[in-house]
């Protein structure tokens, strides 16, 4: 059994749950989120609870499980809390500017780069704290998307440390072509 499928998905005050035969959809305070079922899975609610359960003991079955129960719980953590993830722009010159679901990024190259982020995506950034960019949604996996995307446009570099990265990333620093030198 699969330790974290086995585990009911508490439903909060305020939020509905409607379960169809392959499809699950989460309505809440901040929005509505639906995810399609495999049919190897069955999702039942009682109570105050969402209970994940696979039809056989099959492979695919067993690893269907644990994701299905997780994917469901990240519906219900998003339309209540919601999800943010913040990026760090290190560099001279290198910043955000962010205006609602558009942003403008400086990376050193010769134009600016303009990303308009998808539907129920908000960039904020902090007055005090210029070069963090924050992305927030109620979509776990579209908000991970969209830092992943803004971060390629300029990965961390390991000799200076500059580019853009998540805030509490580690970037291994590397020494330049004088530290091998002994003399």
């Amino acid at each position: 059994m699969s330790r974290i499928g086995k585990l009911p998905i508490e439903i909060p005050q305020g939020v509905t749950v409607e379960i169809t035969k392959d499809l699950v959809t989460v309505k809440g305070p901040k929005g509505e989120l639906s995810e399609k079922i495999h049919e190897k899975i069955t999702v039942e609610q009682k109570d105050n609870q969402i209970i994940v359960k696979r039809n056989d003991d099959g492979k695919f079955a067993r690893s269907l499980h644990g994701l299905s129960r997780n994917l469901i719980n990240n519906m219900v953590i998003g339309i209540t809390e919601g999800f943010k993830k913040e990026l760090e722009i290190i560099g001279v010159g290198y910043r955000a500017q962010a205006q609602g679901n558009k942003v403008t990024l400086n990376l050193g190259y010769s134009h600016p780069i303009e990303y308009t982020a998808p539907e129920g995506i908000i960039f904020e950034q902090d007055k005090n704290k210029k070069n963090i960019l924050g992305i927030s949604g109620i979509n776990k996996q579209v908000v991970g998307e969209v830092a992943a995307k803004i971060r390629s446009y300029r990965k961390p570099e390991p000799y200076k440390g500059k580019g853009i990265k998540y805030v509490g990333e580690y970037i291994a620093r590397k020494a330049g072509k004088t530290a091998g030198k002994g003399e």
